[in-house]
């Protein structure tokens, strides 16, 4: 977080997982916060730390693990204000860590708990987006939006869920010598839809590649995005992440919703909520 704030990022999103460790997130964030204002001070630096929001929900690799009390627990966090989405969720046929019919059926339930919730939904789709796009049309798209992360589609693979309206997540891969198509497609992203990620710590962008990543690397990762929608002027940069900024404040920086605010209400009065 104080990387963070020395190179410029405002704004992280943080993911937990319901079945791994949520807790640890939601209850160290305030320590963790101010450790980094510590460090700032000792740097002697005037920046501040970033605004953080939590996504939380249960990856397509535990969806063997996904209970009843896993639900339970995960509606707790999903009602505290920090929380701004349902994420990451959905598919991975690469690993199959859990059986793939287990996987689609805790992904419905997800898109159910992001629509009870009025969450956005934040997807994880590796080597199944087929399907995962069969779901999502079968379930109905969240109003509040999709986003899909870490996205390293070609054009035809894209196109489907640009047309449905989802945002669109770059991290490190974007960068890569490898990636020309996925940097070809990223154009037909409307600028209001684009966002930049890391994955961290995986995926460290160019030119930090074998390296840990860390958030503060998304720094490379807009600086590629420049120059793919062919941004080559000061001004034209920074309109773009000034553009991209807003994506991610509009979809991941909302208000708490409603119906967060009334489910935090009743476990209140139930003596539901940790901490």
């Amino acid at each position: 977080l104080a990387r963070c704030a020395i190179h410029g990022v405002e704004f992280v999103c943080a993911m937990a997982d319901a079945v791994e460790d949520p807790d640890t997130t939601y209850l160290s964030l305030d320590a963790w916060l101010d450790r980094a204002r510590g460090l700032l001070v000792e740097a002697q630096s005037d920046r501040r730390v970033p605004h953080v929001r939590v996504a939380v929900g249960c990856h397509p690799h535990n969806a063997k693990d996904f209970t009843d009390d896993v639900e339970r627990a995960l509606r707790i966090r999903l009602a505290d204000d920090r929380t701004c989405a349902l994420g990451e969720v959905g598919l991975d046929y690469h690993y199959d860590l859990s059986p793939r019919d287990t996987q689609r059926a805790v992904f419905r339930r997800q898109i159910r708990l992001a629509k009870e919730f009025g969450l956005p939904l934040v997807l994880h789709v590796r080597e199944a987006h087929d399907d995962a796009l069969s779901i999502m049309r079968e379930e109905g798209f969240p109003e509040e939006g999709t986003l899909l992360h870490c996205c390293v589609l070609a054009a035809a693979e894209l196109m489907p869920w640009v047309e449905a309206g989802c945002f669109i997540a770059y991290g490190g891969a974007l960068t890569f010598k490898k990636s020309e198509e996925v940097r070809s497609a990223s154009l037909l992203v409307p600028r209001s839809r684009l966002l930049t990620e890391t994955d961290s710590p995986y995926m460290a962008p160019e030119p930090m590649r074998g390296t840990v990543c860390g958030p503060e690397h998304v720094i490379f990762t807009a600086a590629c995005l420049t120059r793919v929608f062919g941004c080559s002027e000061p001004a034209d940069q920074a309109a773009l992440l000034d553009e991209v900024r807003a994506n991610a404040y509009g979809l991941l920086d909302r208000e708490p919703t409603p119906a967060q605010r009334a489910a935090r209400r009743l476990m209140k009065g139930t003596t539901c909520l940790p901490g």
